[in-house]
């Protein structure tokens, strides 16, 4: 067979054609399918960073339930943007939902592990929920990434500790002590956990390498010697002890360790000695020596002791030169608890501010207890004196005006209330300034300056919203001008749900209803105001008598209006009442 040889390359290059057009079809579509992949991935991208910036967003200007949906649609979006649980994690965390926050911010760590903001939140997630050791393994991390972070070596030893992990907590303070050397708080941590342990040997190892280390330094020989005490080892404890008062007789420290030695060697005679050298020590600050004082007064109650060697401590310290005003209050508040004679206290106190006129506290406790003797002359006098030395303290205006309201002379009761107001600051204790207000509002409507007794009655409920004496007086002298009678009836009733049992207010209330002619209300809580006291005075009884009129019961009526005349025989109206058997308007 011939071929030709034309024929042949023409057919060659129609399949090479063919061929060709095949592959660039197949091409093209390949090229498309990855094009609409990276434009569909585009649009995810770029709709994430929108709503997560609109998310953000909607947090900063507090519209929370906003931003928690859209963060919840960013991680529809993008399951694996750890941004988006973060937040999440602090929204859960906010909703005290412990769980779901540390499985958010879990999540946020396993996308990107080297993150130290998210590592260090889900760390502290973990301490709040509970979970020690988890958050340890995230704090071991952040220190592996910065050594620089001691702070973390510190928290480590902590979270060990709460743990009971001691072994670890050990070896925390180790890594401490290699970064800045063996101190005393590491070597003191070092001791008390080998103490926990029970071993009280490598406890004394500890202490005494850091006393070698610091021989000069007799502070860190008298910690060793306390550790040597605290493991009962008594002699090599004492001798070390000797040698430090050897050098230094005074030394406080040393003094204070050796008394715990005697006591524990059940050496009381030796231990009282102890005590005097240490409050008589000149080198002993006030402190100190209250410190010490307190201590001894603690262990005289829990040995059920006499408490006159506790005096006599107290009055040997007092005769020395210069004695302190905070010691001879100790002494006074001493003979307080331990109920002295009342007028020995008041003397003890009285001599406190001979040392110390300025010394608020004593004056103070002198003017509470004239309070309670009902000595309003005293009082008044003290509280002169304490705006002297102490104009600043709010509290002695108060009793000072209390007592000349007890007198009756309103007009220094409200000028002790005023220059009291003077004094307020931000310091100043709320239901005190409440109660200043409180009182001032009742001396001026009994002056019948009404609108500034409401206006100090507005101001006590600004500083204590829920003073009920102020309420309630506030709401009844409203219902007797017939004033603002829906605002009073809102006070009144706050005042009931507080005291249910309270007559008083139940009257007020009672009576409020009345003015609002809600008669039949206001006879349930009359009733119910007769039944909580029979001693209610002669006022409660007329609006009773009043009330039942109103819901005719005459009957009742006049059997509580003839009551109330009784308390009340001036009472013109009320005669009247009587008299013609009806309820008379005011």
């Amino acid at each position: 067979m011939i071929f030709d040889l034309r024929f042949m390359r023409n057919v060659c290059l129609l399949r090479y054609c063919l061929v060709a057009m095949l592959l660039a079809c197949v091409t093209l579509n390949i090229n498309s399918q990855t094009s609409n992949i990276k434009s569909s991935a585009y649009q995810t991208q770029r709709e994430f960073d929108i709503i997560f910036h609109e998310a953000l967003l909607q947090r900063q200007k507090g519209n929370l339930d906003a931003a928690f949906d859209l963060l919840q649609r960013c991680r529809e979006l993008c399951p694996d943007a750890a941004e988006t649980y973060y937040f999440l994690g602090e929204f859960y965390a906010d909703m005290d939902q412990n769980e779901q926050a540390i499985d958010a911010f879990r999540r946020a760590c396993d996308l990107e592990p080297t993150n130290m903001t998210f590592l260090e939140r889900m760390a502290y997630a973990s301490i709040q929920a509970g979970a020690y050791g988890e958050a340890a393994e995230m704090m071991e991390q952040m220190y592996e990434a910065d050594k620089s972070r001691q702070e973390l070596l510190e928290r480590l030893y902590m979270l060990y500790m709460r743990q009971e992990d001691y072994d670890k907590a050990i070896a925390m303070l180790d890594r401490l002590e290699a970064v800045d050397g063996p101190s005393e708080q590491t070597t003191l941590a070092k001791c008390r956990i080998y103490i926990e342990q029970g071993k009280a040997d490598d406890a004394i190892s500890e202490m005494r390498q850091l006393a070698e280390h610091y021989p000069n330094d007799p502070t860190y020989r008298i910690l060793y010697a306390n550790t040597l005490l605290v493991a009962d080892h008594f002699d090599e404890a004492y001798s070390v002890l000797q040698q430090v008062l050897a050098e230094d007789a005074g030394n406080l420290r040393a003094q204070q360790v050796m008394r715990n030695y005697y006591i524990r060697q059940g050496d009381e005679a030796a231990a009282d000695s102890v005590n005097h050298a240490i409050l008589l020590n000149p080198k002993a600050s006030v402190e100190d020596k209250v410190g010490q004082l307190r201590q001894i007064i603690i262990e005289n109650e829990q040995q059920q002791g006499d408490s006159t060697a506790v005096l006599e401590l107290f009055n040997e310290l007092l005769s020395q030169p210069n004695p302190s005003a905070d010691i001879a209050e100790m002494k006074a508040a001493y003979m307080q608890l331990k109920e002295m004679p009342h007028d020995s206290v008041q003397q003890a106190f009285a001599y406190v501010l001979q040392l110390a006129p300025e010394q608020a506290s004593a004056r103070l406790r002198l003017v509470q207890q004239a309070w309670e003797d009902e000595d309003n002359d005293a009082v008044i006098s003290l509280c002169d004196e304490a705006r002297q030395y102490n104009p600043e303290e709010m509290v002695f205006y108060y009793y000072q005006g209390m007592a000349y309201y007890r007198q009756e002379d309103k007009d220094n009761a409200l000028e002790a209330f005023r220059n009291g107001i003077n004094v307020i600051n931000e310091q100043s204790i709320p239901e005190i300034v409440s109660d200043f207000y409180a009182v001032m509002g009742d001396l001026l409507y009994q002056k019948g300056r009404q609108q500034e007794a409401f206006a100090a009655y507005d101001s006590c409920l600004v500083w204590k919203e829920d003073n009920i004496g102020c309420l309630n007086n506030y709401a009844y002298y409203l219902s007797l001008l017939g004033e603002r009678l829906d605002e009073a009836e809102r006070m009144s009733y706050r005042t009931v749900k507080a005291e249910p049992e309270n007559a008083t207010y139940l009257d007020t209330y009672a009576w409020i209803l009345f003015r609002q002619q809600r008669y039949s209300e206001a006879k349930i809580y009359i009733e119910q105001a007769l039944r909580c006291d029979s001693l209610i005075d002669g006022v409660v009884k007329e609006h009773a008598g009043d009330i039942f009129a109103l819901n005719g019961d005459i009957d009742r009526a006049m059997e509580l209006w003839q009551q109330a005349q009784t308390d009340d025989p001036d009472n013109k109206i009320l005669r009247r009442k009587i008299k013609r058997k009806k309820y008379l308007r005011k």
